[in-house]
């Protein structure tokens, strides 16, 4: 099944790519089962489908389901850093997929690997960081009108996609599908949680026990990497710019301070805000010798690398994703992973059990823009019924059943007429 048009580092990394696919497939059961539907319905059948998405063995399951509703798939990285080239390997040698993703890869390789996808004339996207979907609008609207609709995978892509509808600039149907509570809930907060606080040991090698662990942000990816850091020992301080956010992590049992405050106590940052600049030179002139600060928000905007070159020059890489800033008074900061998503560039991103859910409305929402091919232009939420159609199917999966509302407590429920 071998696809001749893609850009790989390697194609003889396909075996070794196969066995990873395979033990994620054990962990994402609920995929497995709308890929079995999804076999037996083709719900897909004559949709092209443009995805830029992180390539790994969790979206190698995604790109299976696909293929198996009868969509003619290509898949582009969505991060320089998060290709795991045995992935894209297998991709394109076992399943055909036009596969247009190295690990490493430059910003030009970058955006022409989503123009690649592109040449696919898709009638579906789907994105994590909403790439593709600028790139439509900015210099390919001419494809447009074929496409139907698409999806977007993540908190950073959701914020820019409700900008370009309030600009009047959103040219097709979108679903939020960031904002499925299957997807928010657990992804965000369990599957950045373990994922980001896994992409800092691997890189550093690090004790967290003991250490003041700033975490830049505390929405939901924020409260499950402060929570595992501080179910590893740290002393977890949060900053934040909103006021209730704040208040909740006081409530948590973290401290609270600026970032201006935090810079000079803590020895390890984190940022998860989906904004840009939050760490800079400022902050910087306050760290002490032997910060280390890393980014688990989408883009490589959340900390000011270009502010650090000017302070320190060129870094020396000194492990794996560790990059070492010497400032001019001898002080050394540390950053992890270039500045980019912690979880991918120095680990491997969430864990597949999560994705698994996160992956199932993506597959599901696909089928539901397939058959509802004349949506409004407007950014959608995901359909109620899909979200609670992969919580069932993800407790089935663990061997878990819940209690039905009786005839008399639904009635009770909506009615006012009983009282109390």
């Amino acid at each position: 099944m071998q696809h001749t048009n893609y850009d790989i580092a390697d194609i003889t990394l396909a075996e070794e790519g196969a066995l990873r696919v395979e033990w994620a497939e054990a962990q994402m059961p609920v995929l497995a089962s709308i890929r079995e539907q999804f076999e037996h319905d083709k719900p897909l059948e004559g949709q092209r489908i443009a995805a830029c998405l992180h390539v790994t063995t969790e979206t190698a399951n995604l790109m299976r389901t696909l293929v198996a509703g009868g969509a003619e798939v290509s898949l582009c990285a969505s991060n320089p850093l998060s290709t795991q080239d045995d992935v894209a390997a297998w991709l394109v040698d076992r399943l055909g997929i036009g596969t247009f993703a190295i690990h490493g890869e430059d910003r030009d390789t970058y955006y022409s690997h989503i123009h690649s996808v592109l040449e696919i004339k898709p009638t579906i996207t789907i994105d994590d960081g909403a790439d593709v979907i600028s790139t439509l609008h900015a210099e390919r609207q001419e494809l447009i009108p074929g496409i139907i609709g698409g999806m977007e995978e993540t908190t950073t892509g959701v914020i820019r996609l409700r900008a370009m509808a309030q600009d009047g600039a959103l040219k097709y149907p979108l679903i939020a599908v960031n904002d499925a509570n299957t997807k928010h809930l657990f992804d965000n907060h369990y599957g950045t949680g373990q994922s980001t606080i896994d992409g800092i040991l691997r890189a550093t090698n690090i004790l967290l026990a003991g250490r003041d662990f700033v975490v830049c942000g505390y929405g939901q990816c924020g409260r499950g990497v402060a929570r595992r850091a501080a179910g590893m020992g740290a002393s977890v301080i949060v900053c934040e710019v909103d006021p209730l956010r704040a208040l909740q992590a006081a409530l948590d049992g973290y401290r609270v301070m600026p970032i201006a405050e935090a810079a000079r106590v803590g020895q390890v940052f984190v940022t998860v805000t989906g904004d840009m600049a939050v760490i800079r030179r400022e902050h910087f002139e306050l760290m002490q010798d032997g910060a280390i600060v890393c980014n688990s928000g989408h883009f490589d905007v959340e900390i000011s690398l270009s502010d650090l070159q000017d302070m320190a020059g060129a870094p020396r890489r000194i492990r794996h994703a560790t990059d070492e800033y010497t400032l001019q008074d001898g002080r050394r900061i540390f950053v992890l992973g270039e500045g980019r998503l912690v979880n991918l560039a120095a680990a491997e991103g969430h864990p597949a059990a999560v994705m698994d859910m996160s992956f199932a409305n993506q597959a599901l929402c696909s089928r539901w823009v397939a058959e509802n091919p004349n949506l409004p232009v407007a950014v959608h939420p995901v359909p109620p019924e899909i979200d609670q159609q992969v919580a069932l199917l993800k407790l089935t999966s663990m061997n878990m059943a819940i209690d039905q509302l009786t005839a008399e407590q639904a009635e009770y429920l909506s009615s006012w007429q009983m009282g109390t």
